[in-house]
């Protein structure tokens, strides 16, 4: 099958099922089709919506994005993960308000050259906003390509990914490029899934050799597995005199870079100990909370939650550049890590437990 057979099978698909009400396609310009690309990088639609509209009412523009502190941007991002996207954001907004005047670059050599943006993503923009000819390979795009045409190996190889962009380029259509790209990723979100593809309802089912060798499923090839290492840290939810947590800052780069987190103590050392060592802090152990682990792409983090009472927070002023005291009764927008939110939840329904026992102070708290 040609590129235009190709092509109109599935605009004509697209017409009929494709989706067309996402919020990012109503008055799709390029900062808002940017922002929902960044943001579906790694994470499912239905997640994403609710970011997608708090964010852009937020930094309705390019220069609102650029002008806010990179400390707001992340905590408008918490809970969607990989802060890496956020920060990128933030850097491409400066660059695009430095040096094209706030207006985003309708250039691909321009865009594929801002922080943050590879190749698809680049293509994605300019023609979901644009109708600029250019092709995408995300990942449900890789998986349908790789199965209608049986394209061995693993995407993530060099060899392969060449062959899949060279199909991606050779099929995109000079004319809907937009609806086209749009069309290609809901057939593999919706249809051309990792697990029991619906290929019956396919409009490439006739011209897919993956189907056609009855095993779609073997396409495209998953990663190699190996495994990962495993990390452990003692996280340390250190409370002052009226239930205020010690936050730190994390640095720019690495994991939650720039998040605000939790002081973190090797798991060998005494908390305490190490807590009037490292920060000057006279404390005492209240209790622990429950261990948890939490996976990254390239290891695991074994999490021990330790609670510790401050001897006398009113002396110590922390709230520099780095270190804060935070208010989890009426917190602040910070940028927090999903882990570090959740342990600040259930760290204050621990202190409305410890507040209901009769007589009890928190100070007393054993």
């Amino acid at each position: 099958m040609g590129r235009h057979g190709f092509s109109n099978r599935v605009l004509s698909w697209f017409d009929r099922h494709g989706r067309k009400h996402l919020p990012w396609q109503q008055k799709p310009t390029p900062y808002r089709v940017w922002v929902s690309e960044i943001m579906l990088q790694q994470t499912q639609v239905s997640t994403v919506i609710p970011y997608f509209e708090r964010f852009m009412a937020r930094f309705q523009d390019i220069k609102a994005l650029a002008d806010a502190p990179l400390d707001e941007v992340l905590h408008h991002w918490s809970g969607l993960g990989y802060y890496a996207r956020a920060r990128n954001l933030h850097r491409a907004a400066g660059v695009i308000s430095a040096d094209f005047g706030g207006d985003f670059p309708r250039d691909y050599d321009q865009v594929v050259a801002l922080p943050g943006i590879g190749r698809s993503t680049a293509g994605a923009i300019l023609s979901l906003s644009l109708g600029q000819r250019y092709a995408i390979l995300d990942g449900n795009v890789k998986r349908v390509l790789s199965r209608c045409f049986a394209v061995e190996g693993w995407p993530g190889r060099a060899a392969v990914q060449k062959r899949l962009w060279h199909l991606a380029e050779e099929l995109t259509p000079k004319h809907r490029v937009g609806p086209y790209n749009q069309a290609m990723m809901d057939l593999g979100a919706g249809i051309c899934t990792r697990r029991k593809p619906r290929c019956g309802e396919c409009p490439l089912s006739e011209c897919c050799i993956a189907l056609d060798q009855s095993n779609p499923e073997a396409y495209s090839h998953a990663k190699p597995r190996r495994s990962l290492p495993v990390r452990q840290i003692q996280m340390l939810l250190i409370v002052g005199d009226s239930g205020e947590l010690l936050l730190e800052q994390r640095p720019p780069s690495g994991i939650w870079g720039g998040l605000w987190g939790l002081p973190e103590c090797p798991v060998e050392q005494d908390p305490a100990i190490w807590v009037e060592s490292s920060l000057g802090i006279g404390c005492r152990q209240l209790g622990l909370l429950e261990a948890r682990r939490h996976t990254f792409s390239h290891f695991h983090l074994d999490i021990s939650p330790v609670m510790l009472k401050h001897n006398n927070s009113a002396n110590c002023v922390m709230d520099d550049d780095r270190r804060v005291w935070y208010n989890t009764a009426n917190p602040d927008a910070r940028g927090l890590a999903a882990p570090v939110s959740r342990l600040i939840d259930e760290f204050q329904a621990y202190l409305k437990g410890v507040a209901d026992e009769p007589g009890s102070k928190l100070c007393e708290a054993e």
